[in-house]
């Protein structure tokens, strides 16, 4: 087996990658606009109801019509994930890993065409589209030889006349409900977590993007996944989310989105229903309002450029991105007039051509949403940059920084999910730790200081999951940085993490008399 080691990212100043990106969108231009239908079983289903998908930067293009499932669709998918489980939870682990290894190598063959793809479902712009692409490889990569390192259990005490063994056992149907931000990286290493354990998957993906939901499914195939493993049923939230979170036979539930969402999933699944015979287990990842904090004994480039960098990469629209600077007074209108600068040099566009480092938001809710909060920081701190949008092609806003922002305003505290970052003054980094941690989340943070003493107050006493020191919060990558958070982030399930996996297993205990 080879050592793992993440898979590496393009780089675009070079002729040839322009070339194959280029080739990546001639390819997806030859499908933009088709129908796909369910996968039940292995089965193509077309349903009468559609769910479209349009690019997010020109808001008349369709990307896809997908089939929609309903409430009898969920209800056969998982009656045939659930009979699948029977003879997929005694495949070899080692064919199961064999399954994410070919995948990855095929998705690695087309990772120009899943950039492209990104670029038009999702509007990310060529960088952003790469980095998930080689995340969704990263996570298949990892998993793959996560599970060939638990196959065997763990190590136990054994006496004389008795041997003891813990092993690790699949545990059922798994229903990944997954997001829109993130939809091939995220989609992906929920989806095979739970598949290579062993257990089957209904899968869900964002509405706003299942697309690439589907044309991973179509390389799942490819690398010998069997039927019924993994289903593919997109739907509302209200039609069949809801059902098959409640359903007794669902084992486990991974969910990637809202705080609101995934607390009525925690809420919905600890409920018994009739049939059920066990508590469901649920992994969430809910959310964050990051800091990056700036001391007075800190690189004021290196922060200004990584509080821009993590405010604005992706258009803010990531759980990990930086929508709170806290800096030390001594430096503060420094940072301040310098991410002015960077901000306002910052364009904003289509991301077909690479022009651009905003990318739009991703739909209309997703504009009106966040230049409200816009409207509201206006009330709130002074407008340093943007604060304007154009939703007439596609849904482009200026990236935003408000300064002088109370640490208990709303733009301090409630998650936007869009370009805009606040910015807030206090007098010493205990004063800036102790504002940090005053949200309800605790997904990640950054700490800008040359100072040791500081960035060892900040590692015990900053409480997010994931903690930066001298770089943006944004950008974990798989066995590198193991990715989740504490608090209303979620169950700080640390995916792409050494322990991820144990996750979607049960333990086993056996004990023999000799």
């Amino acid at each position: 087996m080879i050592p793992y080691k993440h898979e590496a990212f393009t780089d675009f100043t070079l002729e040839e990658n322009k070339k194959a990106i280029q080739e990546g969108y001639k390819t997806v231009a030859g499908y933009m606009g088709q129908d796909y239908p369910l996968i039940i079983g292995g089965d193509r289903i077309i349903t009468e109801e559609k769910i479209v998908s349009y690019n997010p930067a020109n808001k008349t293009e369709v990307v896809g019509s997908v089939s929609k499932a309903t409430h009898e669709l969920a209800a056969k998918a998982m009656e045939i994930a659930d009979v699948t489980f029977n003879t997929w939870k005694k495949v070899k682990p080692e064919i199961r890993a064999d399954v994410l290894f070919k995948a990855a190598a095929i998705m690695r063959r087309r990772k120009f065409e899943f950039s492209a793809l990104l670029s038009k479902e999702a509007g990310k712009t060529w960088i952003e589209a790469d980095v998930e692409a080689a995340e969704a490889i990263d996570f298949l990569e990892y998993y793959g030889r996560q599970m060939l390192q638990l196959k065997d259990g763990k190590p136990m005490e054994s006496r004389p006349g008795e041997y003891n063994r813990y092993d690790y056992i699949p545990m059922g149907v798994a229903v990944v409900i997954s997001p829109w931000n993130f939809p091939f990286a995220i989609m992906a290493g929920t989806a095979v977590a739970a598949m290579v354990t062993g257990n089957t998957v209904l899968l869900k993906p964002a509405s706003t993007t299942p697309v690439v939901a589907y044309k991973f499914m179509e390389v799942l195939e490819e690398a010998g996944m069997p039927a019924g493993v993994v289903n593919f049923i997109p739907g509302s939230g209200s039609e069949i989310g809801d059902f098959l979170v409640d359903h007794p036979r669902t084992r486990l539930i991974s969910f990637t989105g809202s705080r609101d969402v995934g607390l009525r999933i925690f809420e919905r699944s600890s409920k018994l229903n009739e049939g059920q015979i066990w508590i469901k287990r649920v992994i969430s990842e809910m959310g964050g309002k990051n800091t990056i904090v700036v001391d007075k004994e800190a690189d004021l480039e290196l922060a200004a450029q990584s509080i821009v960098k993590s405010a604005f990469g992706f258009g803010g629209q990531k759980c990990s991105a930086c929508s709170r600077a806290v800096i030390v007074e001594d430096v503060y209108e420094q940072v301040v007039n310098r991410v002015e600068v960077l901000t306002k040099a910052l364009s904003v566009g289509v991301p077909d051509k690479d022009k651009h480092f905003v990318s739009p938001v991703i739909d209309a809710a997703a504009f009106k949403k966040v230049m409200s909060y816009i409207e509201i920081g206006k009330g709130e701190g002074r407008l340093v940059a943007g604060g304007t949008g154009d939703d007439s092609k596609g849904f482009f806003i200026q990236p935003t920084v408000f300064a002088d922002v109370d640490p208990q305003a709303r733009i301090m505290q409630e998650e936007i999910f869009g370009p805009v970052v606040a910015m807030t003054k206090v007098k010493d980094f205990d004063q800036a730790i102790k504002i940090a941690n005053n949200t309800e989340y605790g997904l990640t943070g950054a700490v800008i200081t040359n100072n040791r003493m500081n960035q060892e107050k900040a590692r015990e006493d900053f409480h997010v999951g994931n903690l930066y020191f001298n770089r943006g919060c944004t950008g974990a990558i798989v066995g590198y940085q193991s990715f989740g958070g504490f608090n209303m982030s979620g169950t700080d399930s640390k995916a792409g993490g050494p322990d991820y996996l144990t996750l979607h297993l049960q333990a086993k205990t056996t004990s023999e008399m000799l």
